[in-house]
């Protein structure tokens, strides 16, 4: 399975939901502020900047759970401007996760209001990070996609 193949699977389950739910508008900004918010889920399971409390993180399997439902919205934000990445963006730097995360709120919001190649390849690269902060490989990200990809479709079946 190649990182490419994932933008053609969210294009066939946003058509999928899309007659589920007799959606007939453009929801681009819809789905742009549901990518804003699951970026803060998952900063809200790594928990990296609640600094008042002494409780660690979620599970990893949580964890890696929020990242791909951020995957599924960006994969669906370029599939709505025809844009898409040859292959996952393996970007090795270690960062502070805070400061990360609302360097990555940025980069969405600039995605949104100027969706152009340059500014999609931005998130990705934002993304890129996160998952090696996060310790997870494209192995990791392609099989938690199949896992919430399939959970998605099942949830629509059954009237989410």
């Amino acid at each position: 399975m190649k990182f490419l193949e994932l933008f053609e699977m969210q294009r066939e389950l946003d058509v999928f939901i899309e007659k589920t739910q007799n959606i007939n508008r453009d929801v681009f900004k819809e789905k742009g502020l549901a990518l804003m918010i699951e970026l803060a889920e998952l900063a809200n399971e790594t928990r990296c900047f609640k600094f008042w409390s002494t409780k660690g993180p979620s599970e990893r399997e949580v964890i890696l759970e929020e990242f791909v439902d951020s995957i599924h919205f960006l994969l669906s934000l370029g599939n709505a401007k025809g844009l898409s990445l040859e292959e996952w963006p393996e970007v090795k730097n270690k960062v502070d996760l805070t400061d990360w995360f609302l360097q990555t709120q940025e980069a969405i919001l600039t995605f949104i209001q100027n969706p152009s190649a340059n500014t999609y390849r931005d998130v990705w690269q934002y993304y890129g990070v996160l998952a090696f902060n996060l310790d997870f490989t494209l192995d990791d990200i392609i099989q938690a996609y199949f896992a919430k990809n399939e959970k998605n479709y099942e949830r629509q079946r059954n009237g989410y």
